[in-house]
C-alpha cells in the first residue's frame, strides 16, 4: 500500500479525486438547497394565490357557506375568536393553521341579526350592506399538515386577513402540498448519490492515465540516469521530449548538468595528468642531481638543486591554490584593498628584473583578498616580462563603478584566435622555450579564476606598445 501511494501518479489521482469529491459534494448540497428553496417558493406562491382568491370572494360579499371550497385545495377560514367559519370539502384534520377544528360553526352560534350566526349564513351572499370588504395586502406563511379524505400530507400554509362586508375580520388559510418538493429533492439526491461515485471513478482513472502519460518521459530520464550512474559514462545524455513543458526543461537541464559534469571530470583528469607531467621533470632532475652528488660530491650542482626545489615549491603552491578555487573558495570581503598601493608594493620587490616596469596609477580601492590579488598582479607582470622586448607598463584607474588594472608589454602579443586559450591550465603558446623560462602554464589560469571569484573579469587584447594588454576589472569598493 505504501509503495502504491508513494508514486506521483497515485498521489495525483488521489488528490484530484478528493478535490473533485469535495467540490461535487459542496455543489450538490448547494443545488439541493436551491432546488428545495425554489420548490417551496412555488408552493408558497400557489398557497398565496388560493388564499387571496378565497379572501377576494369573502370581501365581495360571498357567504361563508356559499364559498364552495372543494377538496383540491385545503382551505380554512377562522375569525378573530378562533371560530372556524368555513373549510374545504373532505378536510378531516389540520395543523399549522389558526384552529385545529375542521367543523364550521352553525347558525346562531355567533352574533348576527337574529341573535346568532352571520347575516349571510343563508348562503345567498347578500346581507343588505353595499359596502365591500377589504383584503390585506400582506400574507404570512407557515408549515403544517392536512388530512384530506384519509390521506395526510405536509403543507405550506398562506394566511391572508380579510374584512367581510359586515366588518368581521377573518383569516383565510390555504395550503399547498410539499410532496412535490420532497419528491424532487429526493430524486435529485438519489441521482447524485449514484452518479457521484461513478464520476469519481472516471476522474481517478483519467487522472491516472494522464499523469502516467505525462510522467513517462520522467521515467525515461530516471532510467537513463541510472544507466549513466552504473556505467560512469558521462558522455551519454537523457532523452529530451519534443514538448515545451516542464519535463522537457528538466531533460535539457539534466543534459546541461551532465555536460558540465563531463567537462569538469575531463578537466580534472587533464589537470591530474598535466600536474603529474609537470612534477615529473623537476623531481627527476632533482633526483638525478642528488644521486650524482651522493656518488660524486664534487659534482653536486647545489644551485641547480635549489632551483628545482623552488620550482617544485611554486608548482605545489599553484596546484593547491587551484584546488581551493575549484572547491569553491571565495575571498573574504573584509577591509578595502588599495589597488594603487598594492601595485607599488609588488613592483618595489622586483629590483633585479630583466625588464623595467613603469607605472601609471591612480587611487582606487576594491574589496577582496589582498594576498590573492597580489598573486594576480605578480602573475601578470611575470607573464609580461617574459614576453616583453624592452619594457612593461602597469596602469591603475577608476572607470565608473569599476577599478581597472592594465598590464601591457611591447612583445609579439597574443594571436586573436589564442586569446581565450591562454587562460586554460598548462597551456603555453611558446612551447619551444625551455620549461625553466616558460613556467608550467598555470599563472594566467590562476589569475582569471581569482578575478572571477572576486566578481570581475580578466581579458587580453592588443597593447598600444604592440604586445599584449591584460585588463582586469573589479567592482570598486
Amino acid at each position: 500500500m505504501r509503495r502504491v501511494f508513494g508514486s506521483v501518479r497515485a498521489r495525483a489521482a488521489l488528490g484530484a479525486t478528493v478535490v473533485v469529491a469535495v467540490a461535487l459534494v459542496a455543489a450538490g448540497l448547494a443545488v439541493l438547497q436551491v432546488l428545495r428553496a425554489d420548490l417551496v417558493d412555488q408552493a408558497r406562491l400557489k398557497a398565496r394565490t388560493d388564499a387571496r382568491e378565497v379572501a377576494s370572494r369573502i370581501a365581495a360579499g360571498t357567504g361563508y357557506r356559499a364559498l364552495e371550497l372543494d377538496e383540491d385545495v385545503p382551505v380554512q377560514v377562522v375569525d378573530e375568536d378562533g371560530r372556524v367559519r368555513a373549510v374545504s370539502e373532505d378536510l378531516e384534520a389540520v395543523t399549522g393553521t389558526g384552529s385545529a377544528s375542521v367543523t364550521p360553526v352553525g347558525p346562531g352560534s355567533g352574533p348576527g341579526p337574529d341573535g346568532g350566526g352571520d347575516a349571510d349564513d343563508d348562503g345567498d351572499g347578500d346581507d343588505g350592506d353595499d359596502d365591500a370588504g377589504q383584503v390585506s395586502s400582506e400574507e404570512e406563511y407557515g408549515h403544517g399538515s392536512a388530512r384530506i379524505d384519509g390521506e395526510t400530507g405536509d403543507y405550506v400554509w398562506a394566511a391572508v386577513e380579510v374584512t367581510d362586508r359586515r366588518g368581521t375580520e377573518v383569516t383565510v388559510y390555504a395550503g399547498a402540498p410539499l410532496a412535490t418538493e420532497r419528491d424532487a429533492v429526493s430524486t435529485a439526491r438519489d441521482a447524485m448519490l449514484i452518479g457521484l461515485p461513478l464520476l469519481l471513478l472516471v476522474v481517478a482513472a483519467v487522472t491516472w492515465l494522464v499523469t502516467r502519460r505525462a510522467l513517462r518521459p520522467v521515467e525515461g530520464i530516471r532510467r537513463e540516469m541510472a544507466a549513466i550512474t552504473a556505467s560512469t559514462d558521462l558522455s551519454r545524455r537523457v532523452p529530451e521530449p519534443g514538448t515545451h513543458d516542464e519535463v522537457a526543461r528538466l531533460a535539457r537541464t539534466t543534459n546541461e548538468t551532465l555536460a558540465a559534469l563531463e567537462a569538469s571530470v575531463a578537466r580534472q583528469r587533464a589537470f591530474v595528468a598535466d600536474a603529474s607531467h609537470e612534477l615529473r621533470s623537476p623531481v627527476a632532475s632533482l633526483r638525478t642531481q642528488l644521486e650524482v652528488g651522493a656518488a660524486h660530491p664534487e659534482l653536486l650542482d647545489v644551485d641547480g638543486a635549489v632551483e628545482d626545489v623552488v620550482r617544485l615549491q611554486r608548482l605545489a603552491a599553484d596546484l593547491l591554490l587551484l584546488a581551493r578555487l575549484d572547491a569553491g573558495e571565495r575571498p573574504h570581503s573584509g577591509s578595502p584593498v588599495a589597488l594603487d598601493a598594492l601595485v607599488r608594493e609588488e613592483l618595489a620587490q622586483r629590483t633585479g628584473d630583466r625588464v623595467p616596469v613603469r607605472t601609471e596609477v591612480a587611487p582606487v580601492a576594491v574589496r577582496g583578498s589582498r594576498g590573492q590579488l597580489s598573486r594576480v598582479l605578480g602573475n601578470l607582470v611575470d607573464n609580461a616580462q617574459r614576453h616583453a622586448r624592452g619594457g612593461v607598463r602597469v596602469a591603475v584607474r577608476e572607470e565608473g563603478r569599476w577599478a581597472v588594472l592594465q598590464v601591457a608589454d611591447d612583445g609579439e602579443g597574443v594571436p586573436e584566435g589564442e586569446r581565450e586559450r591562454i587562460f586554460e591550465r598548462f597551456v603555453r603558446l611558446d612551447d619551444a622555450r625551455s620549461r625553466d623560462d616558460g613556467g608550467a602554464g598555470l599563472g594566467l589560469a590562476i589569475a582569471r579564476d581569482v578575478v572571477v571569484r572576486h566578481g570581475g573579469t580578466l581579458t587580453v587584447s592588443a597593447a598600444p606598445e604592440g604586445g599584449a594588454l591584460f585588463e582586469m576589472r573589479l567592482p570598486s569598493g
